[in-house]
This record gives structure tokens, C-alpha cells and sequence, in this order.
């Protein structure tokens, strides 16, 4: 959604959702919205080891198209190594 409640150039992601992706692909849609999908793995620092979505510098573009379905709450899936 494009909103002006914030200065262009920003993006808002509510925290909190679980990971559904798409599929198994690299690069594959999330159907929930994870923050962790454009973050880095790492904490702030050292000691703090806080959040980094707070300084994560994204691209985007709009989705063209039906949303596909949330499957955020079906479970895993699961990729055997041989498949990565």
C-alpha cells in the first residue's frame, strides 16, 4: 500500500509475521509479510545485539497481480539437502 504517512523512499513492515513463502526457491514470495525476508541474520552489534531491520536498505516494486494465498500456518516446507 502507498500511504502519505511516510516520506517517500520509506518502507514500513509491521514485525510479528510468520515466514510463507511461495515455495522452496531462492527469491520466492512471502505470503505473510516476515521482516526477516529483507534483514540480515546478524544482530546491531556485539553487545546490543538488537534488531538490524531498523537500517535494512530495500528495493521494491509493486505486486501486479492476484496476492496468492497465506500459507504462513500450514506448516514447514520441507527441502531435502539433495534438492539445495
Amino acid at each position: 500500500m502507498v500511504s502519505d504517512d511516510y516520506p517517500p523512499g520509506v518502507v514500513r513492515i509491521q514485525e510479528g509475521a510468520w515466514y510463507g513463502p511461495t515455495g522452496s526457491a531462492i527469491g520466492a514470495i512471502d505470503t505473510y509479510g516476515d521482516p526477516n525476508t529483507v534483514t540480515l541474520d546478524v544482530g546491531t552489534s556485539e553487545l546490543a545485539q538488537a534488531c538490524s531491520a531498523y537500517t535494512t536498505i530495500v528495493d521494491y516494486e509493486k505486486f501486479q497481480g492476484e496476492a496468492p494465498a497465506v500459507n504462513a500456518f500450514s506448516g514447514p516446507i520441507i527441502v531435502k539437502p539433495s534438492e539445495m
